[in-house]
């Protein structure tokens, strides 16, 4: 009985790889992607700098303004405190006495002591 042989040519190519796509994306589709959220977050973390910046200069500005308002109170309140310790003085010695050798005004220091003081 004759052997059995191959076709003249050869058999045809087996196919033995299977053809599957990649599962998820490509590497370049993902690091593109991730580049493109960095570039986002970077640049409204720049804003959010530039804005927070802007903020502090405003209010840098508003206490400039509001320092001759506030040298004013402190002003009228320092010459009421002064008006009522002459009369608190006129009061209790029966006159004005005066305290510098000179008639030059000087800021008053007012500093806070405890009340009790126990040794």
């Amino acid at each position: 009985m004759p052997q059995d042989m191959p076709p003249v040519g050869g058999y045809g190519p087996v196919q033995y790889k299977r053809n599957l796509p990649a599962p998820g994306f490509r590497p370049t589709t993902l690091l593109l992607g991730m580049g493109a959220i960095m570039v986002f977050g970077f640049y409204k973390l720049g804003q959010g700098i530039r804005e927070q910046k802007e903020y502090a200069r405003e209010k840098m500005w508003s206490r400039i303004h509001l320092i001759p308002l506030l040298q004013a109170e402190e002003d009228r309140d320092l010459v009421r405190r002064h008006l009522a310790d002459q009369a608190r003085e006129k009061e209790l010695v029966g006159e004005n006495t005066k305290v510098y050798n000179s008639d030059r005004y000087v800021r008053p220091t007012f500093a806070v002591t405890p009340g009790n003081v126990t040794k």
